[in-house]
């Protein structure tokens, strides 16, 4: 998309920022990176620590006379019209005078509740809380339809990305046989030394001089002995799964398999990889959302959790010459990976609101509840358990994700709905958490999800 129009902005118009779980991660690139945005202002900012917020506030470069605490809504009608202002009750944030909210707590009933509140005030909402969108994404699309308003998720997020490239290939016509992402770290190797190391910093180097029997791809048997040989390293990571349930949701694009295939795979393989097994590949249908763990040397770029699809290559002699500028293709010819290899959190999430707040793009009345994310028990889990989502990647002990088409899910309960839930009834190893094993009745999220299937 050629942004230039956004930037001429001929009405005068500025978009007006309100963050909710504003002072870490997330939240902190976009702060650093607003200041740096024409036709955008930073109103408001929300936090139950509002002394974070000022000295994060301070710390990009805002000056303490330029900020206001409001406890009250009579405190924020008294504040100066441009101050930025700290509140810590998000049920403020929308009479701030914002035009857009951004949402990225994590918790899915503060998130489901504040977007409700701004959309049917009209305030557009831009949801960072992937927790939330998995669960309720759906109806909340439904609610700002129905308001006027734009409900979107994020650029900078892998979701929003991997939907903005799916969403160029289909406007060009190109057949999508499978859209991913890499998983969050990756797996580095360096050939001299025969150090391995993942990249998120918690594991030792250990020394591997065996990969070098399975460094160069040769099909579907290299896998397995990568596989073979890292399986310590290996996992199904909850952000991953919920971040392609967010994708599906939207595209219609089902899971490659229920817990996704997680190759060891270079980029340059991709194209090799996420094909049908006929032709050589893993997947046993197409049309569907899966992940890789990124393998490279030291010396080589990282794909740094970015997002890729692979589509079908249907005019041979023009995929010839797009093969010989260097383009990611399959050894038979037949299959090209098209990749962005980034996902820069806040800092591009300004684009999003732009487009958003000026040009309405980014809504997604369609979105439909296509997969569930679900949890399985991966030990016997006693009744009495009580389950916490927790972590960097909101995972929940005792359970490993999976993602399930609709129609395959029976009546298994959402991932993110069973923080704090306590099981009912003993859930066996490898069986998953069904709606008969806790009860969500109290939770007006698990309500958003119902009249979400409902559509």
């Amino acid at each position: 998309m050629d942004y230039t129009n956004l930037w001429i902005n001929r009405e005068g118009k500025v978009s007006k920022v309100g963050i909710i779980g504003a002072t870490k991660g997330y939240g902190y690139t976009l702060l650093a990176q607003i200041p740096k945005v024409k036709n955008m202002e930073l109103r408001v900012i929300c936090s139950r620590h509002t002394d974070e917020c000022m000295d994060v506030l301070k710390e990009v470069g805002y000056t303490e006379d330029q900020i206001a605490v409001c406890p009250t809504e009579e405190a924020i009608r008294q504040a100066p019209a441009d101050a930025v202002l700290i509140v810590s009750d998000y049920k403020l944030v929308m009479e701030c005078g914002i035009t857009a909210m951004v949402e990225c707590t994590g918790n899915t009933a503060v998130s489901s509740d504040a977007a409700i509140t701004a959309l049917k005030k009209g305030i557009n909402v831009y949801m960072v809380s992937k927790e939330t969108d998995s669960v309720c994404g759906p109806i909340l699309s439904q609610i700002a339809a129905e308001n006027g308003a734009v409900y979107a998720l994020v650029n900078g997020d892998q979701p929003r990305n991997l939907l903005d490239l799916y969403s160029w290939a289909k406007l060009l016509g190109l057949e999508v046989i499978c859209a991913g992402k890499s998983s969050e770290y990756d797996f580095v190797w360096n050939r001299e030394t025969a150090d391995f190391t993942y990249t998120d910093g918690s594991t030792p180097v250990e020394n591997l001089p065996q990969l070098m029997d399975c460094w160069r791809y040769k099909g579907r048997e290299t896998l397995d002995a990568r596989r073979s040989l890292l399986e310590k390293y290996l996992g199904v990571i909850s952000a991953d799964l919920c971040e392609m349930n967010l994708v599906s949701n939207i595209t219609g694009l089902a899971p490659a398999c229920p817990f996704l295939h997680y190759p060891i795979a270079k980029i340059s393989e991709l194209a090799d990889i996420f094909i049908p097994e006929e032709d050589g590949g893993i997947l046993t249908k197409t049309g569907v959302v899966d992940v890789f763990y990124n393998l490279r040397e030291t010396d080589e770029a990282s794909f740094c959790g970015g997002e890729f699809i692979i589509v079908k290559c249907e005019n041979e002699k023009m995929w010839d010459i797009l093969k010989g500028k260097g383009h990611v293709m399959s050894r038979n010819g037949k299959y090209a990976c098209i990749y962005y290899p980034y996902h820069y959190m806040g800092l591009e999430t300004p684009a999003s609101i732009l487009e958003g707040d000026f040009l309405g793009v980014g809504c997604h009345p369609e979105c439909r509840q296509v997969t569930i994310m679900a949890g399985v028990a991966d030990r016997d889990l006693p009744a009495g358990t009580t389950l916490a989502v927790q972590g960097h990647h909101h995972s929940i002990d005792g359970l490993t994700p999976q993602l399930l088409e609709k129609k395959d899910a029976a009546d298994a309960a959402p991932f993110y709905l069973l923080n704090k839930a306590v099981l009912l009834n003993d859930v066996k190893k490898g069986q998953p958490v069904t709606l008969k094993d806790v009860d969500l009745s109290g939770l007006e999220a698990y309500k958003l999800y119902l009249k979400g299937l409902e559509l």
